[in-house]
């Protein structure tokens, strides 16, 4: 009894841990493997846990996907929610800041693992794909909209389609990133900083008014 008292706090410190050892072994494990070809067997070992396991936590890999949206993405598209209901005031500047943000995940080959995975089983998996969608995609294009609003509203920027502008905001990073990471190809000369310039140039001297 002493030596499990004496074991108790490592375990209860592991047990605590364990959701977020299957999930960095899932993303291990889908990157290399390919999220349809994985096995949950797969996951359990790399975490060094058994299947059983893992099922504690997450009762399918449908589920553990899921949970990788939701610790790697779904708080940036929050917080880019926070950034539009506190921006409003400025949304030049709110909007350059959430270009940063969006521009520094998609320069992350670690960070941008599960918008890639989501990619490429969405057409297989349309409840992971409604999933990713209404959390991150939906979240991300609600906030650019808000402030796209505030500034025709202030007469910062001209009139025009909000939800379409949004797209055109978010569209060219998203697509950079894919690009680079899920193409290979070339992510040209600018470094993050200076695309996000690059960006609100092109995009501000469009909506700006006359």
């Amino acid at each position: 009894m002493s030596h499990l008292a004496r074991q108790n706090p490592k375990w209860r410190r592991r047990a605590e841990s364990r959701p977020e050892e299957i999930l960095d072994a899932a993303l291990e494990v889908f990157e290399r493997d390919g999220f349809d070809a994985a096995r949950v067997e797969d996951v359990a070992k790399t975490a060094q846990l058994s299947k059983a396991g893992v099922y504690l936590y997450f009762e399918t890999k449908d589920a553990i996907l899921r949970g990788l949206i939701e610790r790697e993405v779904a708080p940036v598209a929050r917080n880019l929610r926070a950034v539009a209901d506190a921006g409003v005031e400025d949304p030049a500047a709110s909007l350059r800041m959430m270009a940063a943000a969006l521009t520094q995940l998609a320069s992350d080959k670690k960070k941008f693992a599960v918008p890639r995975i989501v990619l490429s089983v969405a057409g297989r998996y349309p409840d992971l794909a409604a999933f990713y969608r209404e959390n991150v995609v939906e979240q991300g294009l609600g906030a650019v909209k808000t402030l796209l609003e505030a500034g025709m509203g202030r007469g910062l920027f001209r009139p025009c389609d909000a939800n379409i502008a949004a797209r055109m905001l978010l569209g060219p990073i998203f697509i950079h990133g894919f690009y680079t990471h899920f193409l290979h190809g070339d992510p040209g000369p600018l470094n993050p900083a200076e695309r996000v310039e690059a960006h609100m140039d092109i995009l501000l001297n469009g909506l700006r008014a006359a």
